[in-house]
């Protein structure tokens, strides 16, 4: 894992097999929602070009002046469909939205100014990452990213728990479980100085500070996998993980504020 936080390459080619899903994505987007859209970014393994032809997803944030419509958000979901449709080697599309009030603002700094500067390239419009210094690998970013798993183990257990779908199950298990990871990172990065680009790093960081917790981490990995387990399966290790995860992070964040 590379310490530091170095911005990403914007002069390196992205992977020749992307490049016509990029351009895609962008019109589309463009046409979609004009004047609302701020600007388009890039982020996860396509941005840091280690992405791998029909296996990895496909990676955007939206910075947007408003909310959407209802119309505008089916949309949007519309768009999330039909890429993968089209270009058949993109298993899926992840959207990130923000709006562009929140980005400068001074309370979002750590989540947003954080987000743009060290983890997404500009494709369409401003690029604000200009518009923030480098920042350090820190509790305050751990916490913007990250303080939330409390509120998201209990939504997320609740959708576990009632959801007859084994698609919407799998889903929900893959979600919560990169959330737990990204979370397990999030406790030592500010010891590691370093960010965590995939979720092999942030475990590997992770357990350099937590070795005991190498079965917990092999759990998580099974749900992000996609490996369908016993929904108690599931559900115990939210609640037990994940309550130790939480009661982790409280405790640091008594301890450093």
């Amino acid at each position: 894992m590379v310490k530091g936080l170095p911005v990403l390459d914007g002069q390196t080619p992205f992977q020749q097999e992307y490049v016509p899903v990029l351009l895609d994505a962008v019109k589309q987007l463009r046409a979609g929602f004009g004047g609302a859209l701020h600007s388009i970014y890039l982020f996860g393994s396509v941005a840091r070009r280690e992405a791998v032809w029909g296996q990895s997803d496909l990676n955007l944030t939206l910075i947007l002046h408003r909310p959407l419509t209802d119309s505008e958000q089916s949309l949007l979901n519309t768009i999330k469909w039909r890429i993968p449709t089209y270009h058949t080697d993109v298993p899926s599309v992840e959207i990130k939205i923000g709006y562009l009030s929140e980005v400068l603002s001074l309370d979002a700094i750590f989540k947003w100014g954080f987000w743009i500067k060290h983890c997404c390239l500009c494709l369409y419009g401003e690029d604000l990452s200009t518009r923030f210094g480098c920042f350090e690998p820190s509790w305050d970013v751990a916490k913007a990213f990250n303080g939330d798993i409390k509120d998201e183990l209990t939504v997320y257990r609740q959708k576990i728990m009632k959801t007859k779908v084994v698609s919407n199950y799998l889903e929900y298990c893959q979600y919560i479980a990169k959330k737990m990871l990204r979370s397990c990172f999030s406790l030592v990065m500010h010891r590691e100085k370093c960010w965590a680009h995939t979720s092999e790093q942030c475990a590997e960081a992770f357990l350099n500070y937590y070795p005991d917790k190498s079965l917990e981490i092999e759990r998580l990995f099974t749900l992000i996998n996609g490996t369908q387990v016993p929904k108690r399966a599931a559900l115990f290790l939210l609640e037990q993980f994940g309550s130790w995860i939480v009661t982790e992070f409280e405790k640091i964040d008594r301890k450093i504020g």
